[in-house]
């Protein structure tokens, strides 16, 4: 028994010397998307206030691929030492994994979560020269031409995706959803007029619709958002439970050690906060969220389970 306390005490005290050294070389910041986007925003702003903070490297390594699922098999492998965290959408945390069979790990038991680190609505977009200048115009058109209408998504199991998917079980409507890899081709499309619609991220589209190259026709937040206050929640245009946030957020893989986790969270929270991060961010539509593990791990079982409520209302699947 002494010898196993001793074990124990050792190590402790190996973990606590651990933490307080960390990190000591180099920190992988994986993407599992293609640069550019929201998630790939967030990982390459605080990144650097990390560096300054710490004196070490926090590197952006992007592992797109398979609905962001790439990325996030890789980080559950990895070693649990504070080495690696993902950061990540939340598609591969409480989406994707009622999409695809087979999964390479569990978003609810595989990963240590670190923090919520923004969330933002989407915006119901369509071209500037879309017949369509309210949500009733939308659903009256789906419903005179059911499946007539298309939808352009940053990909299979993204958050506009699904908010599309929501919107039309609400409505009793159905479009077409029209897949892309990534939201900048959506969005390019969308403006081009190849596509009727979308439900983007609103810190992706903002300058589109200020500069008058998309009309917004609704917003997926509670109320209505001060970067567009003219344009009403779906909920004030008729359509009720279709309250989305997009959301990113960083994990780790399971077993971080409790003193470095929090020294981690902590020190994310710090950079998400700095007003050099925090200002540009707020700026075009983002809310600051920087919680708990304890607030995320509430919260990321709340969304999973809506998310799979909906995709099985829907019969979804992205094959």
């Amino acid at each position: 028994m002494k010898k196993l306390l001793a074990s124990l005490a050792i190590s402790a005290t190996v973990l606590s010397v651990h933490a307080q050294n960390w990190p000591d070389k180099s920190v992988t910041l994986v993407v599992p998307f293609p640069p550019g986007g929201s998630t790939d925003q967030v990982a390459r702003a605080v990144s650097p206030k990390l560096m300054e903070k710490f004196k070490q490297t926090f590197v952006v390594d992007n592992r797109a691929g398979a609905t962001g699922t790439i990325g996030a098999t890789f980080v559950k492998r990895a070693p649990a030492d504070g080495y690696t965290f993902l950061v990540t959408s939340l598609g591969p945390l409480v989406i994707v994994p009622h999409l695809i069979k087979g999964l390479q790990y569990d978003p609810l038991k595989d990963f240590d979560l670190i923090t919520v680190a923004v969330a933002s609505p989407n915006v119901l977009v369509v071209p500037t020269n879309s017949p369509h200048r309210s949500v009733a115009d939308v659903i009256a058109f789906e419903k005179a031409h059911p499946g007539k209408m298309s939808f352009a998504s940053a990909g299979n199991g993204s958050s506009d995706h699904l908010t599309a998917e929501l919107f039309w079980q609400q409505t009793g409507t159905k479009g077409i959803h029209v897949p892309y890899k990534g939201g900048a081709p959506a969005q390019t499309d969308l403006m081009g007029g190849q596509v009727d619609a979308s439900f983007q991220n609103i810190n992706a589209v903002y300058q589109y619709i200020k500069a008058g190259k998309m009309r917004a026709l609704a917003i997926t937040s509670p109320k209505r958002s001060p970067l567009l206050p003219d344009v009403p929640t779906l909920a004030e245009a008729g359509v009720k439970n279709v309250e989305v946030a997009s959301w990113q957020a960083i994990v780790a893989p399971k077993g971080l050690p409790p003193a470095l986790r929090d020294k981690a969270q902590a020190a994310f929270v710090e950079a998400l906060n700095d007003p050099a991060v925090k200002e540009p961010f707020t700026a075009i539509g983002f809310e600051m969220v920087a919680n708990t593990p304890a607030q995320f791990a509430e919260f990321q079982k709340k969304e999973y389970a809506r998310w799979k409520q909906v995709v099985e209302t829907g019969k979804i699947t992205i094959d």
